[in-house]
């Protein structure tokens, strides 16, 4: 296998996982740890991978991965805390749902809810909840963000200023190691920041990859939401600092 090749796999891996590590890319190529160790070297001093302990993560970075490529990582992942979430919204309320897989995922579990009046800026959860007629989908103004159905800026938060919602279901680009919720679009924050301000509860849903990215701007903290659904043990500390917070945490398991 040429070295090329090898990199440009290692790659894709750290797209998909968030993370590679040393030992596991050595059995898949069935080449020795130095050899890959060379590899996330050189990787990283292409700027194309961070070395950490163990590995390499993807770099911190200002540009998300595409919609598309989104709409595939973790599938099963994401269902599974699209379920575990939904159990836990009633029927007969009014509910937010903003931009993301994640949160398009918990739309599709919510198609035999009863009487819910969902608010979105994402034109996907829209077309989802069609298939619920039981469903009331206010669909808030702003600029159409064509790579992903996103409706983002003043007209969006304009929207949901006028509204004070029972629940708001909300996803992020990366989670810090402090507990800070991070995502890539200043404008798509500010959206968030507003929904998190005219919500009763907030909860999360954000699968484990999001544990070892980074984006450069901060929604907010935790220590906001009330319940946090994804599908991986914390890191010890920021378990810990949930349980300080009081933000419940479900982990999700794959049926």
């Amino acid at each position: 296998m040429s070295l090329n090749f090898r990199h440009t796999e290692i790659l894709e891996i750290a797209r998909r996982e968030g993370k590679v590590v040393v030992e596991d890319l050595a059995a898949h190529f069935g080449v020795t740890l130095q050899t890959i160790r060379r590899d996330l070297t050189e990787l990283a001093d292409s700027g194309q991978l961070d070395r950490v302990h163990g590995g390499a993560v993807l770099p911190s970075g200002t540009t998300n991965i595409g919609y598309e490529e989104r709409q595939v990582l973790y599938p099963e992942a994401k269902t599974a805390i699209a379920r575990a979430c939904a159990a836990r919204i009633p029927s007969d309320i009014s509910l937010f749902l903003n931009l993301g897989t994640s949160t398009e995922a918990v739309a599709h579990e919510l198609l035999h809810h009863q009487n819910l009046m969902v608010v979105t800026n994402n034109v996907n959860v829209a077309n989802i909840l069609l298939a619920n007629p039981s469903a009331q989908v206010i669909v808030t103004g702003g600029q159409l963000r064509r790579a992903d159905g996103g409706l983002i800026g003043n007209l969006a938060a304009d929207t949901i200023r006028k509204f004070k919602f029972d629940l708001a279901v909300i996803g992020c680009s990366a989670l810090d190691q402090d507990g800070d919720l991070l995502d890539f679009d200043i404008q798509e924050v500010a959206v968030s920041q507003t929904i998190l301000d005219h919500a009763r509860r907030v909860f999360l849903v954000a699968d484990h990859s999001k544990f070892s990215r980074s984006a450069p701007a901060r929604i907010a903290s935790l220590s906001q939401i009330d319940e946090f659904y994804t599908d991986a043990p914390l890191p010890p500390k920021l378990a810990r600092d949930c349980e300080g917070w009081g933000t419940q945490v479900f982990v999700a398991q794959d049926s």
